[in-house]
C-alpha cells in the first residue's frame, strides 16, 4: 500500500509539473503574438508617417513659393536624397558586417543610377505642372509598365487575373486624370500636359529600375544594403555632374543656381533635410516590416499610404476635386486592396499545403542503408573499442 500511494504521488506531481509547463508555454506563446502584433502596427505606422511626410515635404518644395520664388532646380533635390541614402546604407553595411566591394559589374550599376535619377527627376518635376494626388496615383499606374518590362528583361509570364487587376488600376487612373482639374495650384491650365508627360518618363524609369534591381539580386550575391549603396552612389556623381555640366551643355540652372537660391531662402535645407531623412526613414521601416512579416503587408501598408498621403494633401493644399474623381480614386484602391486580399489567401493556401504535406520520416529501430552497408561492411570484424558487431534478426 505505501508503495502504491508513493507511486500516485509521484504521477500527481508529474501532472502538476507538466500543466504548469504547458500552461508556461502557452503564455509565452501568447506574450511572443502579442509583441509581434505590436511590431507589424510600429514599423506599418513608421511608413505611413515617414512616407507621408516626405509627401508633404516634396509638394512643399517643389509646388509652393519661398517669398514668391518657386524652386526649380529638381537635380538639387535628388542629391540631397542620395548622399543621404549613401550614408544610411553605409551605416547599416557596417553594423550587417556586410563587404563594401561592389558583388556587381560597375556597369549595371550605373544603368540603374541613370534610371533612378531619371525616376527621381521625373517625379519631382512633374510637380511643377500636376497635382500632388495626380503623382501620387500616377505610381499606382507604374504595375502595367512593371510587368512589360519584367516580360521585357526577365521573360516573366502573368496569369490573366494579374493583367485584369493591371487594367482597373489603370482604367482608375485615367478616369481621375480625364474627369477633373490635375493642374499643380501656381501652374497654367495647360501646363499639365507636360505634367502627365513626366509622369510617363517616371513611370517607365522606375518600371526599368526595380526590374532590373531584382535581376540584379538574382544573378549576383549582392545584399540589399550593398546594392543600394553603389547604386545611391552612382545616382549622387550622376546628379552632380547633372549640375554641373547642364548649365554648358543645356543651359539650365545647376549647382551655383542652387546655392544661390538656399542662400536666399535658407529654410529651404530644412525642408530638404526633413525629406531625405523621412526617405531614409521610411526605407528602414519598410526593410524592417518587410523582413518581419513580408511583402504582402507591405503592400496593404503602402496602398494606405497613398490613401492617407492623398488625403493630407487635398486638406493641406486644398486641390479641388470632383465627384467622378472620388469614383475613379474609389476604383483604384478598390482594385489594389483585392490585390493584396488575394496575395492573402495565396499565402494561406501555401501554408495549408505545407502544413497537411506528408513528412518522410525514419520509422524506429529500422536501419538506414548506410547503416546496412557499414554493417554488412564490418560482420566480420574483430572486436574493437565499441564491441564486436553482430546480427540480430536480421538486423
Amino acid at each position: 500500500w505505501l508503495k502504491l500511494w508513493f507511486k500516485y504521488r509521484r504521477t500527481r506531481q508529474r501532472q502538476k509539473l507538466k500543466r504548469a509547463m504547458d500552461a508556461k508555454t502557452a503564455g509565452n506563446e501568447e506574450d511572443s503574438s502579442i509583441m509581434a502584433g505590436i511590431r507589424c502596427i510600429f514599423y506599418s505606422l513608421g511608413i505611413i508617417f515617414a512616407l507621408g511626410i516626405y509627401g508633404i515635404f516634396q509638394e512643399r518644395i517643389m509646388s509652393e513659393p519661398y517669398d514668391d520664388e518657386m524652386f526649380r532646380i529638381s537635380v538639387f533635390l535628388v542629391l540631397c536624397n542620395r548622399i543621404a541614402a549613401i550614408l544610411y546604407a553605409s551605416v547599416m553595411v557596417c553594423i550587417k558586417g556586410e563587404s563594401f566591394a561592389h558583388m556587381v559589374p560597375l556597369w549595371k550599376y550605373f544603368a540603374v543610377s541613370l534610371s533612378n535619377v531619371a525616376a527621381t527627376w521625373c517625379q519631382y518635376e512633374a510637380l511643377k505642372y500636376v497635382s500632388f494626388p495626380v503623382q501620387m496615383l500616377g505610381k499606382s499606374f507604374k504595375m502595367m509598365p512593371v510587368m512589360i518590362w519584367g516580360i521585357l528583361i526577365s521573360g516573366q509570364t502573368y496569369k490573366m487575373q494579374d493583367w485584369m487587376i493591371a487594367a482597373g488600376v489603370t482604367g482608375g487612373v485615367t478616369g481621375f486624370l480625364l474627369s477633373g482639374d490635375i493642374k499643380s495650384k501656381h501652374a497654367s491650365q495647360d501646363s499639365s500636359v507636360y505634367g502627365l508627360v513626366l509622369m510617363l518618363g517616371f513611370l517607365a524609369s522606375d518600371g526599368f529600375t526595380s526590374t532590373f534591381q531584382e535581376k540584379l539580386f538574382k544573378e549576383h550575391k549582392t545584399s540589399k544594403y550593398n546594392q543600394m549603396m553603389y547604386v545611391n552612389a552612382g545616382s549622387a556623381c550622376v546628379s552632380l555632374l547633372s549640375l554641373m555640366l547642364g548649365p554648358i551643355i543645356f543651359a539650365s540652372k545647376g549647382l551655383t543656381e542652387a546655392l544661390a537660391f538656399v542662400g536666399r531662402h535658407p529654410a529651404i535645407m530644412g525642408d530638404a533635410g526633413l525629406l531625405s531623412a523621412s526617405a531614409v526613414s521610411g526605407q528602414f521601416f519598410i526593410y524592417s516590416l518587410v523582413k518581419e512579416f513580408g511583402a504582402l503587408v507591405l503592400a496593404a501598408t503602402m496602398n494606405m499610404r497613398q490613401v492617407l498621403s492623398i488625403l493630407t494633401s487635398y486638406i493641406l493644399y486644398g486641390h479641388p476635386i470632383t465627384m467622378m474623381q472620388i469614383a475613379s480614386l474609389s476604383v483604384v484602391f478598390a482594385t489594389l486592396f483585392y490585390k493584396s486580399y488575394l496575395g492573402y489567401l495565396k499565402n494561406k493556401e501555401k501554408a495549408k499545403a505545407a502544413a497537411v504535406a506528408p513528412v518522410a520520416t525514419q520509422a524506429v529501430g529500422k536501419p538506414t542503408d548506410e547503416e546496412m552497408q557499414s554493417l554488412k561492411s564490418g560482420v566480420d570484424a574483430k572486436d574493437g573499442d565499441a564491441g564486436k558487431v553482430e546480427w540480430h534478426n536480421g538486423k
